[in-house]
């Protein structure tokens, strides 16, 4: 009997051990909020994903830069510290021009522009993150940027000395072509930098608005649409590399849904977002024409400049989202 009992407890251990060593744990890290749209895209992610393994891949969202801090998420996810990681694509424009397509202001300002340039952007997206060691999983749009601020924007001059929240290249160039002081800060501390008077004005969409409770400081929000920049999941090619062939089937169409879930999401929240902003006695304000005319000039300069140093690649990226 005893026997017995001693083979049936070393078959348990047996099966808990196999089962523990089967079961793959990967870490995703991302600067938003849990209350975030992308956010609770990436959390739902998951949880298909382990649904979909049956249990053989298990993805833990440290969201609010709790695990990393924007900038330091792509570089943890080439090392393999995080396996996973979402960015905001614009914020490594100064690492490659292929990272500054969505920052460029009026190159596309609707769902529609937006799509063409994510299909175009693609496959020069994943060229680059394979020669780094990952590889591009998804990528979701936020809705339009427009500006906050509460002067009265008539033109760009009104522009001049505001405090700039400045989180990519693109939105530091803005800040020098009118005059504003730029000030670099990250979403999760936009809330404590209009508190202090760090920064009193920034271009972003109307989700990050509502999400920080800009509205608490700042009435305004020219609804400028001035450009629809994305979130990309990367990840780790040799950590994928790693799995077996059927979870990383599993895993590649978890990700195709979600986003696909998260284009769909963020046009529809973008009229929620800006009742939400109104609601809670900010301003939606269309852009006189010559604030407008003054912008548009500022993104011909600045697809100048893209253009200068993109090369071949970007032209033929322009080219082929003009057609």
């Amino acid at each position: 009997m005893r026997k017995t009992l001693s083979v049936v407890v070393a078959s348990l251990l047996a099966t808990v051990g196999f089962s523990a060593q089967s079961q793959t744990k990967w870490d995703l890290p991302t600067a938003y909020s849990p209350s975030i749209f992308h956010t609770e895209n990436l959390v739902e992610f998951s949880k298909d994903v382990a649904k979909a393994t049956g249990g053989k891949l298990n993805i833990t969202v440290h969201p609010n830069a709790s695990l990393f801090k924007a900038p330091e998420i792509k570089r943890a996810v080439q090392g393999n510290q995080a396996q996973l990681g979402e960015i905001l694509l614009v914020n490594f424009a100064n690492e490659d021009p292929i990272y500054e397509l969505d920052g460029v202001p009026f190159l596309v300002s609707s769902y529609a522009g937006a799509k063409k340039l994510a299909a175009i952007q693609k496959p020069y997206l994943e060229k680059k993150l394979a020669s780094q060691g990952m590889m591009l999983l998804f990528a979701v749009p936020w809705p339009p940027q427009g500006i906050f601020s509460n002067r009265d924007l008539k033109s760009v001059a009104d522009m001049k000395g505001l405090k700039w929240r400045s989180y990519s290249p693109a939105t530091a160039k803005i800040a020098e072509l009118v005059g504003a002081q730029p000030v670099t800060i990250q979403a999760a501390e936009v809330s404590q930098a209009m508190a202090t008077g760090v920064m009193d004005s920034m271009i972003s969409s109307s989700a990050t608005g509502v999400d920080t409770k800009t509205y608490e400081y700042i009435k305004k929000f020219y609804d400028n649409q001035a450009w629809i920049p994305k979130n990309a999941v990367i990840m780790n090619k040799k950590a994928f590399d790693a799995l077996d062939e059927a979870t990383r089937k599993a895993l590649l169409a978890e990700a195709a849904k979600a986003e696909e879930r998260g284009w769909k999401t963020s046009e529809a929240k973008t009229n929620e977002y800006l009742a939400a902003w109104t609601k809670n006695g900010g301003q939606v304000i269309q852009p006189s024409a010559e604030l407008t005319k003054g912008l548009n000039e500022i993104g011909q300069k600045m697809l100048a400049d893209y253009l200068k140093k993109a090369g071949k690649d970007g032209q033929a990226i322009i080219d082929a989202l003009k057609k």
